[in-house]
């Protein structure tokens, strides 16, 4: 790092910087993985056959999560869901955890298994298995660090690097829903219980605290090939696309009528005066996947998603890099589409 930012403040360099400034600390000689560091995850050749799939997240009390509007169910649920979607990024088959935590004081032994017992639900469809990690105590908040492993075979890998000029852009399930629920639940002391929300409010809720980690798609997007690059949709669609488009060297044109958006989110939205498109946009925490498919496999590929009853939609199309990222809206005015997503020490 340059002398005259050495001494910069993490928050004038941003996440994504700092990130980017680390690999190049470490040598490229010796062992070569298949994908490296700037994916949802690191694949690594175990035979020739298959690669093994690895990926970490750290979960922060108060930065990712509060007590205040999530159970430890929830936490722990959702702690499972954000790593099985980086696995379903990368078109991978989920195989087991590491989970290592830090408990504050406050905790009792119900909250531990409650976590627990939040983390096995989303994984037992996948029959991904618990293999290890650890425990600690925290002076302070709650620390939860999860690695993830998964399976795919050689050829089959999905990452944010392929995107090609025409290559169509789609995104899975609606965006914005995980926005509106945390908006809602921000109003409350303490997690409301599930059975005294409306119907509405009880989706959009449930879509914030238990997303649905996309594996089912990502496995049909790499058993052909399908999509030229994928990611999980973590901080919000402005800032992940431009991620994608910056690993792919391309730009992309967005339709903003095109973005699905549900009729729970939207209503809500017009109760409290916010506008839908915002949440879409920039709210992140969907965990939906963002992916880009060349037009000759658009139509294939829409049939088999129809055939599975997974949720797709086509919103825009990959530009040359010179274009840079924009959004058109109904009325043919374009404007750069400006990240406004979630990024740490922002």
């Amino acid at each position: 790092m340059p002398p005259n930012r050495r001494s910069a403040r993490l928050s004038n360099l941003g996440e994504f910087q700092l990130i980017q400034s680390i690999p190049r600390r470490f040598t490229t000689q010796g062992f070569h993985p298949t994908v490296r560091t700037g994916d949802d995850a690191a694949v690594l050749p175990l035979s020739p056959q298959e690669h093994v799939v690895i990926s970490t997240d750290l979960l922060v009390e108060n930065i990712h999560f509060t007590r205040k509007t999530a159970t430890f169910f929830d936490i722990g649920y959702k702690a499972a869901t954000t790593n099985l979607s980086d696995i379903a990024a990368m078109g991978a088959e989920p195989t087991a955890l590491f989970v290592a935590i830090a408990l504050p004081p406050s905790c009792t032994n119900q909250d531990w298994q409650e976590f627990y017992r939040g983390l096995a639900v989303p994984c037992k469809p996948y029959k991904v298995q618990l293999l290890g990690g650890d425990t600690s105590s925290s002076p302070t908040v709650l620390f939860i660090a999860i690695t993830i492993t998964g399976q795919v075979r050689p050829g089959h890998i999905l990452t944010r690097q392929g995107a090609k000029t025409g290559d169509l852009i789609y995104v899975s399930g609606s965006l914005g829903d995980s926005a509106a629920g945390l908006t809602y639940l921000k109003k409350y002391r303490r997690p409301p219980l599930m059975s005294t929300l409306s119907k509405p409010m009880k989706y959009l809720v449930q879509r914030h605290l238990q997303p649905t980690a996309r594996v089912p798609l990502g496995k049909l997007l790499a058993s052909h090939p399908y999509a030229s690059s994928a990611m999980d949709l973590s901080d919000g669609l402005s800032g992940d696309l431009r991620h994608l488009c910056r690993l792919s060297k391309v730009g992309a044109l967005i339709e903003s009528d095109k973005i699905p958006m549900s009729q729970q989110m939207q209503q809500y939205a017009k109760r409290i005066r916010m506008a839908p498109l915002q949440w879409s946009l920039h709210g992140g925490e969907d965990y939906e996947l963002l992916f880009t498919i060349p037009p000759q496999w658009q139509h294939k590929f829409e049939q088999c998603a129809k055939k599975q009853r997974i949720p797709i939609t086509r919103i825009g199309i990959i530009q040359p890099k010179r274009f840079g990222v924009r959004i058109i809206h109904h009325d043919q005015r374009q404007d750069v589409l400006s990240p406004q997503s979630y990024e740490h020490f922002s």
